[in-house]
């Protein structure tokens, strides 16, 4: 089971609440907050518990406990990146994520790699989820930014 994430911080500026959303975090509250909304904030995450365990997508089933794809019932085998690739953008569909973003959450910030790296795994990850990888619709590029998620 997932936790989820609040970030609490002084640091109120675009950059640094997109770059935290982006990473994983669920909510964002910058100094000074008050207990009572911290609190609210808390409930409704824990209402709407968490993450789920299974993802549907096109023709596919992403379950995260198990990490098991399968695409028309079939298991389709998935790379240890590949796979938390594919987490990362489900759990944020309909977001537009930066290839930065996704290198620091995929990849690691110790990782010495660069963004072609993130559209070569990109290219791969398509192969096995999309019925047509070179007219992507579930992992739409988003040019010069990077990429979005839709699970249609």
């Amino acid at each position: 089971m997932e936790v989820p994430i609040i970030m609490l911080t002084a640091k109120g500026q675009e950059d640094d609440i997109v770059r935290a959303l982006e990473l994983g975090a669920d909510d964002y509250v910058t100094k000074p907050f008050s207990i009572r909304e911290l609190l609210a904030r808390v409930k409704a995450l824990l209402r709407r518990g968490g993450s789920a365990a299974e993802f549907r997508f096109g023709r596919c089933r992403l379950d995260l406990t198990a990490r098991r794809l399968f695409r028309d019932e079939t298991e389709v085998p998935l790379t240890a990146k590949e796979f938390r690739l594919l987490e990362f953008f489900v759990k944020r569909a309909g977001r537009a994520l930066t290839r930065d973003g996704i290198l620091d959450a995929v990849w690691g910030q110790e990782v010495i790699v660069t963004d072609r790296s993130v559209d070569r795994c990109v290219t791969t990850l398509r192969a096995k989820v999309e019925d047509d990888p070179h007219n992507p619709a579930l992992i739409r590029t988003i040019r010069d930014i990077g990429y979005r998620f839709e699970t249609l």
